[in-house]
């Protein structure tokens, strides 16, 4: 490991040329919500290496889980220890920057040094202030999810891409034959966290919220109830019971036409190795066990924007945000974080978990070294697929952001399980969709405390 660490340095210091910045020993802290040892190991290399073409500047990395970072922010305020830079996901990002912490003037000069065309438009919106104008956050890297699908199955049905309600829909219907175990879809049921993302994905694509720009409660709604209904349809083409994510085995094993995942999938598809856990006859009774299929990486496609009143997909964003801090550290800050971003240093963060950790620059796809992750996960698929997943990005959307207002209340009702109940209670009790939604608002307004 150590002799790796040693050349990724020196890989990382090609073509960095070294900077201007001189000051006399300034420290900044920075925390990163990166808190497994072997990510540590590769963030400390990258600090140092940072170190070594910035005379002066020391950079003190600090993991803080993302389940404390807001409680270790409070105390830090408090304490007027504050770090100086913070990676965090983009809820946690709105909110520091609604308490006044964040600099959103450095937030700016970083995203100007970077070039702000260079990031996804969706990633940027979604850590925007209330104003449009400042941000609170810079989009560093995230996970899309969106439909797997066979493209040969589709081709040889002369199916189109699963892009809108209605191709989805016939797909499914197209690609189930029950008498061969074969289903067309995969759609979370069980009442758990895998049911609420993607019955989330289908709302957000028919302009259903749960809160609107005002902060109302407005679940029951048209556009919700269009949403449920529709989603108890495509239930009936999904393997037999409550359904969550393992159900993939289907698909790894050649029964089934789509199913809904985020790019974490991405290694389970491309490497016999990962994929071995899904090709066993341990998990369902109705799979006996397959080889794993070489060919199926160049046969999926991958759908990430769903639409039907409008375009979205879902998923979750991680961003950088500089701190308010004395001038000496701003500025050192905002090196360290124009240095983060240098095609080098920043591949070798993303390739920490290579189709967990996507790029928020669309150019990142194309740079030849991208594509060398260690796993050798991203030259199975190619740039041109990699820019085709990730364009996701630019039309991301989730229920805790409206027209830039960030509403906490989201992930309260998330952590009670509300919707996915909502949806087990239709598919499984026979519950209609309309009583259904009621009985889920009332209980989200027990949650928030809005009876």
């Amino acid at each position: 490991m150590l002799r790796r660490l040693k050349s990724l340095a020196i890989t990382l210091g090609a073509g960095i040329a070294l900077s201007t910045y001189v000051n006399a020993a300034t420290e900044i802290e920075f925390w990163t919500s990166q808190t497994q040892s072997d990510r540590m190991k590769i963030i400390e290399t990258l600090a140092q290496t940072f170190e070594a073409m910035n005379d002066g500047i020391t950079v003190k990395v600090v993991p803080v889980d993302e389940n404390e970072m807001a409680t270790q922010m409070a105390a830090a305020a408090a304490a007027n220890t504050l770090p100086n830079l913070i990676e965090a996901g983009s809820e946690l990002l709105l909110a520091f920057g609604e308490e006044g912490v964040v600099d959103k003037s450095t937030n700016k000069k970083i995203l100007d040094n970077v070039g702000s065309g260079r990031f996804f438009t969706g990633a940027l919106d979604m850590l925007k202030s209330p104003n449009g104008k400042d941000y609170y956050g810079v989009p560093m890297h995230g996970w899309v999810q969106g439909i797997w699908y066979r493209k040969d199955w589709f081709e040889q049905a002369g199916l189109e891409p699963p892009t809108t309600w209605d191709r989805i829909e016939k797909a499914a219907a197209v690609l189930t034959d029950k008498s061969k175990n074969q289903y067309g879809i995969l759609v979370g049921t069980k009442p758990e966290g895998y049911t609420e993302q993607v019955f989330t994905h289908f709302a957000l694509s028919n302009n259903a919220q749960q809160f609107n720009a005002k902060g109302d409660l407005v679940f029951n709604s048209p556009e919700m109830l269009e949403t449920l209904k529709f989603y108890e349809k495509l239930a009936k083409y999904n393997p037999p019971g409550p359904q969550t994510w393992r159900a993939r085995d289907y698909y790894l094993q050649g029964k089934m036409g789509m199913f809904f995942y985020s790019t974490y999938i991405m290694d389970d598809l491309a490497i016999a190795e990962v994929a071995k856990g899904s090709l066993s006859g341990e998990n369902f009774e109705g799979l006996g066990g397959a080889d794993f299929d070489a060919d199926l990486v160049k046969n999926t496609g991958f759908a990430p924007i769903i639409s039907n009143k409008a375009d979205a997909s879902y998923g979750v964003l991680v961003g950088l945000s500089a701190i308010k801090s004395k001038k000496a550290e701003s500025k050192a800050a905002q090196e360290f974080a124009k240095y983060l971003y240098d095609p080098y240093a920043y591949i070798t963060y993303l390739h920490m978990a290579p189709g967990g950790m996507n790029p928020m620059l669309s150019d990142i796809p194309d740079h030849p070294y991208y594509l060398k992750d260690p796993k050798g996960v991203f030259e199975a698929y190619g740039s041109e697929n990699i820019k085709g997943i990730v364009s996701g990005f630019n039309s991301i959307r989730t229920f805790s952001v409206v027209d830039g207002n960030v509403f906490p209340e989201s992930g309260q009702i998330f952590a009670k399980q509300i919707i996915p109940q909502m949806v087990y209670s239709v598919i499984f009790e026979g519950v209609t969709a309309e009583n259904a939604i009621a009985q889920a608002e009332q209980e989200m307004k027990a949650v928030i405390g809005n009876q």
